[in-house]
């Protein structure tokens, strides 16, 4: 098990990362999603809250509306709840095809398996994904990650499940493995990290190990166990007045 402010701060660019896991008080399930980026259009983002229809959650939003040169692959909504209950969190507009696979009974996996890696040659980023289920006082996730195969253009698509978490341990999946041109995907399982009680304790550390000129916006949330209410942090390296 790694610290995950290292395991961050050796790393000026692992793009985009989904980690979720238990809190070592047992109380809480932990989700944490951030962006960063390189170009002037990544960069220019910032988290808000989602509006009705899609519920609650987050979208990503052009922080200078006149610096959008292409919405697509990054305006979209990170973090939605499935009518269940569920948390789904991605790092691409695969978020709406998860919540409406379950919503419709499909799982996951059904859902993850009509879609691919992001059409961005030549970096191919994955498409990295998490859903966390908490019920009856337990808290359960799987996290997955689709990328282009390294021998030909067809996409693999792996899964991990975590069916009973330990306190104080959680698992983190990034698109890239590091910094390069073009960006190496992430490989391998996801990292084990540990995990705390304190959500600002966690969040700030987190954002604090991110390459200052690379990270954008950081979502933080814990989830009671007992109520399943929300505790929600966003972190924003743009700010609006």
């Amino acid at each position: 098990m790694v610290s995950i402010y290292d395991y961050l701060a050796s790393n000026p660019y692992p793009g985009r990362g989904v980690a979720i896991g238990k809190t070592a008080d047992g109380k809480h399930a932990v989700i944490l999603y951030f962006i960063m980026g390189r170009s002037v259009n990544s960069r220019n983002r910032i988290f808000v809250p989602l509006e009705e229809p899609l519920g609650e959650g987050i979208r990503t939003e052009a922080f200078d509306p006149s610096k959008l040169s292409d919405p697509s692959l990054i305006i979209y909504a990170p973090v939605r709840m499935a009518t269940d209950g569920r948390t789904v969190v991605t790092n691409g507009d695969q978020t709406d095809t998860i919540v409406e696979t379950l919503a419709s009974g499909g799982t996951f996996a059904d859902a993850l398996r009509t879609r691919e890696f992001e059409p961005d040659a030549p970096n191919f980023t994955p498409r990295i994904s998490g859903v966390l289920e908490v019920k009856g006082g337990k808290a359960s996730y799987k996290l997955s990650i689709l990328k282009k195969s390294p021998y030909c253009d067809g996409c693999d698509r792996q899964f991990f499940e975590y069916a009973e978490p330990a306190n104080g341990v959680g698992h983190i999946i990034h698109t890239y493995a590091c910094d390069g041109d073009p960006i190496p995907s992430f490989a391998g399982e996801p990292v084990a990290f540990g995990v705390g009680s304190d959500l600002k304790s966690i969040a700030d550390g987190v954002w604090n190990s991110l390459h200052p000129e690379n990270k954008v916006s950081l979502f933080a949330r814990f989830v009671s166990l007992e109520d399943g209410k929300t505790e929600t942090l966003l972190y924003n390296k743009n700010e609006k007045e």
